[in-house]
This record gives structure tokens, sequence and C-alpha cells, in this order.
């Protein structure tokens, strides 16, 4: 298959065009615009049709091989959590320790921690009637408090695993969970500032005191059959730190007796875990409600996994194409380094509205080209996804679904969404980036 760099390039703007047009203007599936766009790849790049159904098919597979059952356990842990109410415990408590006062900053950080094993969308779902009620108590502007909410939660969903997108990256690239995950959490908390200093002094400007009538109430008092305050945290703190410490002794002593202990820190295991604490923990769970919640787990996470599974087809398509050694021949790209995926990652993300979706397809292009970027070394791949999970924050707005989620159960209007929340997303991504940078010239 001898092809040119004109060739492939036009090859791959067609089937990101086509990503885009499919899931943008025709609401398709993502799963099928990207099955749909690595064939067209692989056929104008002059494969025969054999090979790209093969290669389809290994990419699927490898991907659905290291995220299957991290994303499924990821997915079921959030789930309980939210039927439980963890969610809402864990929030009462973080404003109990902020006060009233600092309430915009207690529902940024009730974001950042509930948004760790649970996605953005489900998160403000969950927290959106506690938010409204705090907003009504304090007289903190609703234009305030939906904001600091929804940029809390999303600085983790963009940044740290089990989230798709970043997970999906760190699969095709190839990267261990551990230390990406602690990275994450490291670069989504000056993120998750600056979220939350924008859409304080924004939303104080564009809004009245009160939730907009319509949105959704607080949900009413379940205090007799929440979980206590550490069993709320507990399935959410356990995972975090059981997989980080197994990246810690990795590193430093693999092959003592506490490293081969630790095996407990696999991502899979540590899932598990949190997921079996809150079984222990929670006092309203029965056989048929863990049942249900245990199908509705598995029923999500597969939504999401063929999204992933396709994107994973996509990159062995845009693998085969040799990509990389043209692009790595052709221009200057290790002067570009790491703001080359953060940018293509960026604009993926703003024209077609999916997070996790523009870091698969990113991930796919920049993968081979690597070597040339002069990040295949040492720390390189790592900081590479931090760049694109950077890349995928900006810009949301009427494209993305979690933009209309939180103008849903807000009621916030067309005009203060884009003002506060879009730009918001806008300045997260920019200092997700520059945290990355310097953590390059750090580590």
């Amino acid at each position: 298959m001898q092809v040119s760099l004109l060739q492939i390039l036009t090859s791959l703007s067609a089937g990101i065009a086509l990503i885009v047009l499919l899931t943008v203007r025709y609401k398709v599936h993502a799963f099928f615009a990207l099955v749909v766009a690595s064939l067209v790849v692989g056929m104008c790049v002059k494969m025969h049709v054999n090979e790209i159904i093969a290669t389809v098919k290994d990419g699927f597979g490898s991907i659905m091989k290291s995220l299957g059952l991290l994303i499924v356990l990821g997915t079921t842990l959030g789930i309980l959590l939210e039927y439980s109410g963890s969610t809402r415990v864990m929030a009462d408590q973080i404003l109990k320790l902020t006060g009233a006062k600092r309430a915009p900053l207690a529902m940024s950080i009730t974001g950042f921690i509930v948004g760790l094993p649970i996605f953005c969308d489900s998160g403000y779902i969950v927290l959106s009637g506690l938010n409204n009620a705090v907003s009504k108590r304090t007289a903190v502007p609703v234009t305030v408090m939906a904001p600091c909410l929804a940029t809390g939660l999303y600085a983790v969903h963009c940044m740290v695993p089990p989230h798709p997108g970043v997970s999906a990256a760190a699969g095709i690239i190839g990267i261990e969970f551990g230390p990406l995950m602690l990275s994450g959490v490291l670069v989504a908390i000056p993120a998750m500032i600056a979220g939350y200093c924008w859409s304080v002094y924004a939303g104080k400007n564009n809004g009245g005191v009160a939730p907009i009538p319509g949105a959704i109430p607080v949900p009413e008092d379940n205090s007799g059959k929440l979980p206590g305050v550490w069993q709320a945290f507990l399935p959410v703190v356990m995972p975090i730190v059981l997989i980080a410490l197994k990246a810690f002794i990795t590193v430093k002593d693999s092959g003592s007796v506490a490293g081969q202990f630790l095996v407990v820190g696999d991502p899979v295991i540590a899932l598990s875990i949190g997921i079996l604490l809150v079984f222990i923990t929670s006092k309203n769970l029965d056989s048929i409600s863990v049942a249900r919640l245990l199908q509705e787990g598995a029923e999500k996470a597969g939504g999401i996994l063929v999204i992933i599974g396709a994107g994973g087809a996509f990159g062995a398509v845009l693998a085969a194409t040799k990509i990389g050694d043209h692009l790595g021949s052709a221009l200057p790209l290790a002067q570009l380094g790491l703001f080359f995926p953060f940018l293509l990652t960026a604009v993926i993300k703003t024209a077609q509205g999916s997070s996790t979706v523009a870091i698969i397809t990113a991930s796919s292009i920049v993968l081979p080209l690597l070597p040339a970027l002069g990040l295949n070394a040492h720390h390189g791949p790592m900081l590479t996804v931090l760049a694109m999970s950077a890349g995928s924050m900006l810009i949301s707005h009427s494209n993305d679904a979690y933009f209309w989620v939180i103008s849903r159960f807000s009621g916030l209007k067309m005009r203060p969404m884009l003002k506060i929340y879009s730009l918001s997303t806008l300045l997260m991504g920019i200092v997700a980036y520059l945290s990355v940078y310097i953590l390059s010239k750090i580590i």
C-alpha cells in the first residue's frame, strides 16, 4: 500500500469531517460514525476490504481487552453511589465544612470528589436538587452555583480514569492507569479552581438569587437510610488510595512482598473493592435493588464501551496508513511537542461536542506521531494523554450533551450558559494544559 502524505491527510480530514457531520448534524450514534469513518479512511488509502475489516476487528478487540472491565466496574460504582445516597451525604458534609458563605466552593469541591467515580452528567443530575436548594438557602445566584458544580464534575471527568475518554486514551497510547490517575488529579485541581473562579466572577453579574422555576426539586429527606459520612466517602477514597499505593510501590520496589500484596491496587480490583464497600456500608440495598442496579450498570457501560471500541478500530486503521512516518518526515513536529495533541483534541471537541469522542479520535491520530513529537520515551506518553485530556475540556457549548444537562437541571438559558459555563471550560482547558506543561518540566 503506497500512498502519499497528501492522500493520507485528505483521507484523515474526510474521516474526521464525517464523524462531526454524522454525530452533530444527523445525530448518528458515535459508534456507527466511527465505524463508517474507519471504512472510509481505509478505502481512501486503498486498503483491501478484507484488510480493513480485519484491522477494525483487531482495534476493537484490543481496546476492549484493556478497558472493558474498568469501564463496567466504574459505571456500576457510580450508579450504586447514587442509589445509596452517598453522593448526597458527601455534598452535605463538604457544605458543613466550608460554611454557607463559601457555598460555591463547597459545590465545586463536591463536584470534584463525587465526579471521581461518577460521570459528570449523572453527577450533575444527582446533585442538582441539592445545588438549587443551597442556592436558595444562601442567596447565592444559581448562575454562580450551577457552573461551580458543573466545572468541578467536568474537571475530573476529562482528566481522571476510570472516565471513558481518558481511559480510552490510556489504552490506545499504552500507559499505566495508576500514575495517570495521580497526575490527572493534580492537573484537574487547578482546572477546577479556574472554573470556580470564573463562575463566581461572571455568575454574580448574570442572574438572580434563586433557582429558576422548573429546576428539579430537592429530594425528600431520607436520612434514616443514608450512610454515615465515612461510609459514604470510603467507596470513593479506598480505590484511589489502593491504586496510588500500587503505583508508588511498583516504581520503588516492585519485587517486594508489599509489592506483591498490593495487587489489590490494580484498577479492576480496586474498583471491585469500592463496589463491595458500597454493599457493606449501604442501608437501603436489598437483593432486588442490587440486581436491578447491577443490570443498569452493565447496560449503561455497554453504550460507552461500543464507542470506545469503535474509537480503537478507527485508531487501528489510522495506524495502518503509517501516518506517523509520513508526518514525522514532512513536519517539524518535535517543535510542537505537547501542544500538538492538546490543540488537535481541542479542535475536535469544539467541533463535535463529545469529550470522549474527541480524545479517542485524537489518540488514534497522535499514537503513531509520538516519536516525531519526541514524546515516545520516559513520561512522554503519559504527558501526551494529559495534554489531550486538557484539550478535551474546551470548549463545551451547544453541541455538548452535558451543556444541556446543566441548562435543563439548573434552569439557565443559553446566554448565561455560554458567557459563564462555556468560557469556564475554555479557561479550564488552558489552565490544565499549562499545568501539564509545567509537570513536563518537573518529572
